[in-house]
């Protein structure tokens, strides 16, 4: 499916990348980690067909460089910081929807899955649209094409949990048909998402190993956590995963996306003092 043979890429006097070879397959979900620096976004790039490079890339068999409207017409793109489009939404759309040749109402419909008003924003520009309305919209545009191989970076990053909830469910509807490459600084950000792991630094692959894939990304946690005492700065906190509050008990109860349960934990792990009884219980048929 995606093929790296002895990727090199320099840039004047410095080495990015140092023969990269690897291999992925339809299927696999791949999470691409490492510190800033580390050659990511340029093994990213060079997948795209953005860049010149020592050694082979091939997407089904095909140059990125030398095929690029085949290619870019298979891959769905989220990139981490959203262009500085002054286009309007309405034409974005469809413009992205005539390059691959899809129907432009597929981008509206998920969109409109992941909580964006897209009827309310057509005529506005992109970059004036707020961060997590430009990563809806990019989503949307990513997804809404049949695309093979979808390559993400920190693509949840700008996302509420309720839009997370549904990403996660537009990635299950993709799991038998597409290859993806999701880059994140931590692992713990996207490591529910995927069953492979290469970690990159200083330009090479130091870590590619399997992980566990036992965990649908439509699994549904409920939750329920009992405080001590009421504290504001906790109910803020927690106020955007839309657990049910009763202040007078102290309780929040409700549900999580599965994918999301590290996220969650972490931003209890903050309020650890306060919480006398918490419980998370898999809910796969919810």
């Amino acid at each position: 499916m995606i093929q790296f043979k002895n990727l090199s890429k320099s840039f004047r006097r410095a080495s990015v990348l140092n023969g990269i070879n690897l291999d992925i397959d339809l299927g696999e979900r791949v999470a691409l980690i490492g510190s800033n620096g580390a050659g990511k976004t340029t093994l990213i790039r060079c997948l795209l067909g953005e860049y010149d490079h020592q050694g082979d890339v091939r997407i089904d068999g095909l140059d990125p460089r030398r095929n690029r409207t085949a290619v870019l017409g298979a891959i769905g793109f989220v990139p981490q910081l959203p262009p500085p489009l002054k286009m309007p939404v309405g034409q974005l759309i469809n413009f992205s929807a005539a390059l691959c040749r899809t129907d432009p109402l597929r981008i509206h419909d998920i969109g409109k899955r992941l909580g964006l008003d897209v009827d309310g924003i057509l005529t506005r520009q992109f970059v004036r649209l707020s961060g997590g309305m430009k990563q809806k919209l990019l989503i949307a545009i990513a997804l809404g094409r049949d695309a093979r191989v979808l390559v993400m970076d920190e693509p949840a990053a700008n996302l509420d949990p309720e839009a997370r909830k549904i990403f996660f469910d537009l990635l299950a509807e993709r799991l038998d048909d597409a290859t993806m490459i999701i880059s994140s600084h931590r692992l713990d950000e996207v490591s529910s998402l995927v069953n492979r792991v290469i970690e990159m630094d200083t330009g090479r692959v130091v870590l590619d190993d399997k992980v566990a894939d036992d965990a649908a990304l439509t699994d549904r946690l409920a939750c329920r956590i009992v405080l001590k005492r009421f504290e504001p700065a906790f109910a803020k906190a927690i106020d955007g995963w839309h657990l049910q509050s009763d202040e007078a008990r102290m309780l929040w109860q409700g549900s999580i996306a599965g994918p999301d349960r590290l996220r969650f934990l972490g931003v209890l792990s903050r309020y650890t003092a306060l919480i006398s009884d918490m419980s998370l219980t898999e809910q796969h048929d919810v």
